[in-house]
């Protein structure tokens, strides 16, 4: 056992961050707050509630752990493994300090269901366990990116074009969940999003400057090309 901790001592840290972060967080929802400001956009009256997005929704806790034991265990890339763990803990720590500074609520769930079956059954218990206080930005949709990025940008799975391209449906699939399942507006899904992409040009500047430079240089040849035509 010893020997275990010695050889895989990185990853307490990110189990020390997640023990403090459950901590705060379970605080905040239970801290007596005086007024919530509340999330909304007209945006978010046209996207209808599908209960069978729980699915994705909740396939988010396997897909975030399984990606940090990957790179705890196996991935020998401890580089890698800071980067994202650096990634996740700045998203989860800007989440915590707007939760309390701007405390924040959703009116957007249903009050009846248009169907009864074993997929709003999870909604229900969702909706129980988890509270629309809070929400801005989203952890879901930040994390998804955050985790997607890592993956991407993993040396050992550079070949690996099945595990990104899951990786890439499963990401969108679950930011979706978010607003189909009225867990978040569309507010927090683009607050989510923006802080992701600043975390990548933070922690992946080399990565973030090579899709940059690749992305002016195919416009250029593109343009070149028109301009021989």
């Amino acid at each position: 056992m010893l020997q275990f901790c010695r050889k895989y001592k990185h990853g307490f840290v990110i189990l020390t961050y997640s023990l403090i972060y459950l901590m705060v967080f379970f605080y905040l929802e239970r801290m007596p707050v005086h007024g919530y400001h509340v999330v909304h956009t007209v945006f978010d009256d046209m996207i209808p509630f599908c209960e069978y997005f729980i699915v994705p929704y909740l396939l988010w806790f396997p897909y975030m752990i399984g990606t940090v034991a990957y790179f705890i265990f196996v991935n020998k890339n401890k580089r890698e493994y800071y980067q994202l763990i650096c990634n996740m803990m700045m998203g989860m720590t800007i989440f915590l300090i707007v939760s309390y500074v701007y405390p924040n609520v959703l009116h957007l769930r249903p009050s009846e269901f248009p169907r009864d079956n074993i997929f709003t059954d999870a909604v229900k218990w969702l909706y129980r366990t988890d509270t629309s206080t809070n929400v801005l930005p989203s952890i879901h949709v930040f994390n998804s990116l955050a985790i997607h990025m890592s993956l991407t940008s993993c040396e050992a799975l550079k070949d690996r074009k099945l595990i990104k391209r899951s990786s890439l449906i499963l990401t969108i699939l679950i930011i979706m969940s978010t607003m189909l399942l009225k867990q978040h507006s569309v507010i927090d899904v683009c607050m989510g999003a923006t802080l992701a992409l600043f975390g990548y040009l933070v922690f992946y500047p080399q990565k973030a400057l090579e899709t940059s430079g690749e992305s002016v240089f195919t416009s250029y040849k593109k343009h070149h090309n028109d301009y021989k035509l």
